[in-house]
Order: C-alpha cells, then structure tokens, then sequence
C-alpha cells in the first residue's frame, strides 16, 4: 500500500512504515516556542524536575507577540523565557535583537527544512509545511515533554489531496485559494487530517504564497498543511545555512487519501472572508457589491507578513494617499524582510501614502496591541481569523482577503477589487 509525504515522514522518523490513524512515538527536529506559551512549558519543565533539554538545537524560542513588551506584564512574562534561554544557553532565541514572527522568521534562519517534525505551542505552526515537512501546533505541556524527552506521541493523520489546476489570474494568490479551499469545506472539514496541496498550479506559487496556504490549515481544522518540495522550495532554501540536510518525501501514486478535492483556480476571484468566520468566503466582486466601508487595513502577520506583501502594497499606494478615515497599517514579518522592502523603496511608499510601518509582532493579528480595533469599526485583514473581537472590541468586524485587497481598500475607504 502506497504513502502520503506525511506517512512516509513519520515512518523515517519512527524507523518503520506507518500509515494514518496508527499512534506513533516520533523524535522531533524543531520545537518552537514563543513569549505567550513558552513560560507555561517552563514551568512544566521545571516541575518535571528536569535539568537540560533534550536537543537544546532542536527548540527555539521567539519573543514576538509582546515584544518589544506592551505593558509590565508581558515585559514579566518575556523575561521567563528570556532567563531559560540564558540559563540554557540557547543558541535559538529570537527577542528585539533579532526579531521576527516565529512563522516567518524559522524559515528565514534555515531552522525549519525538508522532512522535519515540527511542534510548536502555536496552531499556525503548520505554516512550515509549505517546505514539505510534517509541522502542527501542540499545547504548551506537549511542548515541555518534547523539551525533557526530544520526541512527542502522534496519532498520523489521514490526508486530504487538495488538486489545484489552471494559473492565477492578477492578484489572486494563495491567501485567496486557502480561503476557498476553507469556504469549500468549512472550518472544521480537515478536522485532524493533512491538506496536501497539489497540481500544476502549484508550480505557479511562491514559497509566499504556500506559506500563506499551510499557514491557515489549521482554520479548516487540520492537523497540518503541505507542500512536496520542488524548484521552488529549492531556490527558496539556496541561501540558507540550513540547520539539517533536507530529506525529501514525495506520495506514492497509490497513496490513500480521506477524500480528494478538485478546484481550478484560474478564474478564481481574490476571496474576502466576512466576519465571523474563516469558512464565510464572498467573492470580492460581491464584496464591492455590499459597500462595505472600512476604518482600518492591516497588512502583516504569520499569513502575509512577507517581502511580496509588501511588494504588492507599495505597487499599488505609489503616488496615493490613504483615505482620510482609515488607518492602514503595515507589520512585516521580520526584520531582514523590514530592511530588503525600506532598501526596495517599499517602505518610503507607504508612509508616504499616509500608511504606518511596525516592526515585527503578531500583536494586531491577536487584538493584543498595535492596531486594536474600536466598538463598531470595520478591518480589512491580511490575518487569518476574524472571530468575534478577534481584533479588539467585540462589537467590531475583520474582513480577512489579500494583501493587495487590503492595500487598495485603505484608498478608497471601501473593500474595493485591486483588479
């Protein structure tokens, strides 16, 4: 019987085939914390009685939903995290210095890589499948066992084979095909299984854009979203100093998969999902069609936080200004992306246009800081969720669509079509 890529993973680690729903004890090559999660698996850790970390290489900590630190609180919270990393001589440990949102920047540093196990105490860790390993988020007392003992139990997941056919039309990305896929299925239509994205449009996606589509697997409820390595992911991983040589996986042709689903994506339309959730996908033209007014755009986060987001903001405010009721604001993803988008001019376009330039932080995406939404405003979102008072005030709405949605609603003031 043939194998998925995340079959074939788990059986390398493990040391024998195994096929989905067996229960499996698996060494781990990354384990990742950040300052919300990470002081809750200290505590556990040193509850255990442990003294060193298992694979003290194999686990980094990033400071980057608080940081640099909003209140005295999360400055408490951070020094924790920062204390361990010190005591442990932990040579992955990411605050202000170096900082970055833990999605963007691991790939970034080469600690992430082909044919890993990834754990991390945050659900977007499956965000690191676009580079053809097994990643999923855990809670934090899985992360501290993965800590004392270098592996974790999982039960392999069933897959679902995503077939995506035909070339994405102009500022249609893979935001836009995620939030499809989501609207398709529904929120919990992957529950504990693999999105394995698939087919020949797949050679016509950056590693941006399949960041963006395994970033939000875990919105259609799966386990973990995936990408086979390819000339893409190749060229993506040329200039890193990576952590581990690649082990490449592909399926067997006879593979088993739950349930295959087609989708051509080359007349699909840029996706704006409405509040309150994910799943609650509209066209953008339907979305035009509702004039839908907005007090603030966002332009960051763990989904589309990258170079090329920014690439397509500065492409499209150059020589505009922001509506005078709307705040746009833009986080990047982390510093080295910061820099390349203010050396390529990008920076200077969006604050020339009236826009505001954080630095790295998950903090609007969370509704914890920098960018926290008022009673009955509106956000057009390049985040991932827009549940009730995801953003802020609970009376408040989040649209989630693309970067370059968002970038040409905060001129006009209205969700507009960029096309």
């Amino acid at each position: 019987m043939g194998q998925t890529i995340t079959e074939k993973i788990f059986s390398e680690h493990v040391g024998h085939m195994v096929h989905a729903g067996e229960i499996v004890r698996s060494p781990i090559d990354m384990v990742i914390g950040n300052d919300i999660t990470t002081p809750i698996s200290i505590s556990a850790f040193n509850l255990s009685g442990a003294q060193e970390l298992a694979n003290p290489d194999g686990f980094s900590i990033v400071l980057d939903h608080f940081i640099p630190a909003k209140d005295i609180a999360s400055a408490n919270q951070a020094r924790i995290s920062r204390d361990f990393a010190k005591k442990h001589k932990l040579k992955n440990f990411f605050d202000e210095k170096d900082m970055g949102i833990e999605h963007a920047l691991l790939p970034e540093k080469g600690l992430v890589v082909p044919g890993d196990v990834i754990i991390g105490a945050d659900s977007h860790t499956c965000t690191h499948g676009a580079l053809g390993a097994f990643s999923t988020g855990m809670g934090s007392t899985d992360l501290a066992f993965a800590m004392i003992t270098g592996g974790n139990w999982f039960k392999v997941p069933e897959s679902i084979k995503v077939v995506l056919s035909g070339k994405p039309g102009k500022h249609t990305t893979g935001k836009d095909i995620i939030l499809e896929i989501i609207r398709m299925i529904g929120v919990d239509g992957a529950l504990y299984k693999t999105l394995e994205f698939t087919g020949s449009t797949i050679e016509h996606l950056s590693m941006d854009d399949r960041f963006s589509m395994c970033n939000m697997a875990i919105e259609a409820g799966a386990k973990s979203g995936i990408v086979a390595y390819d000339e893409i992911t190749k060229e993506f991983l040329s200039d890193k100093n990576l952590a581990r040589e690649p082990r490449i996986h592909y399926s067997d042709d006879d593979a088993t998969y739950s349930r295959i689903l087609e989708i051509d994506v080359a007349n699909l339309d840029p996706v704006i999902a409405y509040p309150f959730l994910p799943s609650n996908g509209h066209s953008v033209v339907q979305a035009v069609a509702d004039k839908i007014k907005v007090d603030q755009a966002f332009i960051g986060s763990c989904t589309n936080g990258r170079l090329a987001d920014l690439k397509v903001a500065a492409e499209i405010l150059k020589g505009q200004k922001v509506h005078p009721d709307v705040r746009l604001i833009v986080t990047p993803g982390t510093q080295k992306i910061l820099r390349e988008a203010n050396h390529l001019g990008y920076i200077d376009i969006i604050v020339d246009a009236g826009g505001v330039v954080s630095n790295p932080t998950c903090g609007a995406c969370l509704g914890g800081y920098m960018g926290i939404l008022g009673d009955n405003e509106v956000a057009i979102s390049t985040t991932n969720r827009n549940f009730v008072g995801r953003m802020g005030s609970r009376s408040s709405k989040v649209y989630l669509a693309n970067s370059a949605v968002a970038a040409i609603s905060a001129i006009t003031g209205y969700i507009t079509d960029p096309r």
